[in-house]
């Protein structure tokens, strides 16, 4: 597991995201902050959890619930982020560090943790609009590849990739990278059964595909 996340998994109430949102370093000028940057993460993903697609949606949500979100989380804000709030934190907080400590988070919900993390889905796709036409005549685009946990049923990772700069394999051996995989089974397509992609001591090898 990264450290960020180790951090956050040995919080007193692992299965609390404010705690694991806590952990993250704030990336943001202490001048002028009137939010904590752990209750705009929260915000966000409840926001993105319902459908909120731009910063815009995210002030539209937070000000549609500003006073449940104040009751439930025992604070009293008189007014609702503005989307320029959100998008400053987008540009400033540690986005990376985010995504690991969410997926600690989510990993901290299955019965056993870590340890109950007993299988994977990997799949790419590639990202609708993203395909263009090079002057050798061929296409380029943007894909992501996205890491599944069984258990849950979400995503545990993800990450987009321009395909003149990268492949799918790199994608995923980066994100495999982030996880303890001892004892996991790993499904995922055909192209990633090669010998070279399991080469290393501590692999024996793909058995099914």
């Amino acid at each position: 597991m990264p450290e960020t996340a180790s951090v956050a998994a040995d919080l007193s109430a692992p299965d609390d995201l404010i705690n694991f949102l806590k952990a993250i370093p704030d990336g943001r000028y202490r001048r002028g902050v009137r939010y904590p940057q752990w209750f705009l993460l929260l915000v966000a993903v409840l926001g993105i959890l319902s459908g909120c697609r731009s910063s815009r949606d995210l002030e539209a949500f937070a000000k549609r619930h500003r006073e449940a979100l104040n009751q439930a989380l025992d604070l009293n804000f008189k007014r609702w982020p503005s989307d320029a709030t959100f998008l400053y934190l987008f540009n400033k907080a540690h986005l990376q560090q985010f995504g690991e400590v969410l997926q600690a988070w989510m990993i901290s919900q299955i019965p056993g943790g870590a340890e109950g993390l007993d299988q994977l889905v990997c799949d790419g796709k590639t990202l609708r609009g993203s395909a263009i036409e090079t002057d050798d005549g061929n296409h380029r685009f943007v894909a992501q590849v996205t890491v599944y946990a069984r258990a849950l049923g979400v995503a545990l990772a993800q990450t987009t990739y321009d395909t003149h700069e990268s492949s799918e394999k790199a994608a995923l051996k980066e994100l495999l990278s982030t996880l303890d995989l001892n004892g996991v089974l790993i499904q995922a397509d055909a192209l990633h059964t090669t010998q070279a992609f399991f080469a290393g001591a501590w692999s024996r090898g793909p058995t099914s595909c």
